[in-house]
């Protein structure tokens, strides 16, 4: 299938729009985006470099692989993750002159690759249509002034992280004018500890202040836009990288609440990263792939996003209180929840401590019936399933799933 010209990157990321997009009908959502690279280089000998990869950052000759920039839709007043309403798949071609040589500055943004900023954004505008508001959270890579010109309308929001200090109309520049205006309140938050940069896990206390600014566009070529700039910055630390976040959106800030939504609208960035991690070293590894060529393992790339997301909608399900699950028609059809009930009859016990204690319409209920045939024993003593245990589980549910239908198909006269 992998192989089949027929089955082509489009058709797959349209397939999750479109289930996507039936999900956030009346919703506020986030949709966040990033890029991540992936690298084929251990496979250098092997692969087909003419089979939809190219050159990746850094330059190195055997550093080869495609770049994958999803953007993924997470209900904003509960976190759980919807779907992709876009995945942007591409290559950097190997013979691609240097920035200097193609002379990058006057190319226009539809040649350049940061483009992808705006194609995501667009396509998750037409996809996110029937929900009530879409807030676009990206990186500072994703700083571009006429993003907030183009994108940006009545339903549609931006939140970047500021990349440089940009002018103002009153010929102050932003960071400057965030850093004297007024300080609208703390509070204290735990991170984690940082192997990469050896920071142990530690309190923080976050200092928020936020300002109204005319922000000036850096091509003369637009008006001045009204924007809003937050600001969080790690205070009183003795880390070696403080937290400090300036972030720019058109979404009104008008006091304190509303500047920490802000930035824990932003900190939901994470989950796109558990997604990568998941993708890569820390779940499926596609990277390690022996697929020979790189076109099939693009389809791969995507059939796999979406067997992430659906392992995190069931572990984040299976935690949510009561009144809160998303249902179980999120993941499952018709046909796989009956499948499910035979296999739920299997996977309970004799004893009341071995039923599965949820509805049949909740999303939980079929995690519980997964988790247990991925090998967790089910009793609530026991620390819950994890995203391992669940993939384990999913992979047998799809092999049984094929038994069902096959016995179905022989058994219809």
């Amino acid at each position: 299938m992998l192989h089949h010209e027929k089955v082509s990157e489009r058709k797959l990321v349209d397939e999750l729009s479109d289930r996507c997009s039936a999900s956030v009908k009346g919703k506020l959502v986030l949709a966040i985006q990033d890029t991540t690279e992936i690298d084929l280089g251990r496979h250098y000998n092997r692969i087909n470099k003419s089979s939809g990869i190219g050159t990746l950052d850094g330059g190195f000759e055997r550093h080869i692989g495609f770049k994958v920039h999803p953007s993924l839709v997470l209900d904003a007043c509960t976190g759980f993750p919807l779907g992709y309403s876009e995945i942007r798949v591409w290559e950097r071609p190997f013979e691609q002159p240097l920035k200097r040589e193609r002379n990058y500055q006057q190319q226009s943004i539809e040649e350049k690759e940061s483009y992808k900023w705006f194609d995501t954004s667009n396509r998750t505008k037409l996809c996110l249509k029937q929900a009530e508001a879409v807030i676009i959270i990206q990186d500072r890579e994703g700083d571009i002034f006429e993003q907030f010109v183009t994108v940006a309308d009545e339903k549609t929001y931006l939140l970047v992280r500021s990349r440089v200090n940009r002018k103002l109309d009153n010929a102050g520049k932003l960071w400057d004018e965030l850093d004297r205006s007024t300080l609208l309140g703390s509070y204290m938050i735990q991170i984690d500890a940082d192997s990469r940069s050896k920071e142990p896990a530690r309190q923080a206390e976050i200092e928020v202040r936020s300002i109204k600014a005319s922000v000036c566009s850096p091509s003369k070529n637009s008006p001045p836009l009204t924007l809003y700039a937050v600001e969080a910055r790690e205070v009183n630390s003795s880390a070696k990288e403080p937290v400090l976040w300036r972030l720019l959106t058109n979404w009104s800030v008008e006091s304190y609440d509303q500047a920490k939504l802000i930035i824990e609208w932003y900190g939901c960035r994470w989950v796109i990263e558990e997604v990568f991690r998941s993708l890569k070293k820390g779940g499926f590894n596609i990277e390690q792939s022996e697929i020979e060529s790189g076109w099939a393992i693009r389809k791969l790339c995507i059939m796999l996003l979406d067997t992430v997301l659906k392992i995190m909608q069931m572990q984040i399900a299976y935690h949510m209180p009561e009144g809160c699950d998303p249902g179980i028609t999120i993941c499952f059809d018709h046909e796989q929840q009956e499948c499910l009930a035979v296999m739920n009859k299997k996977a309970e016990g004799k004893t009341q401590a071995l039923r599965n204690p949820f509805n049949p319409r909740e999303l939980r209920w079929a995690t519980w019936v997964i988790a247990r045939n991925g090998g967790w024993k089910g009793y609530r003593s026991q620390q819950p399933p994890g995203m391992t245990t669940i993939w384990r589980g999913l992979q047998r549910f799809y092999d049984v799933l094929d038994g069902w239908n096959l016995f179905k198909d022989i058994g219809t006269p």
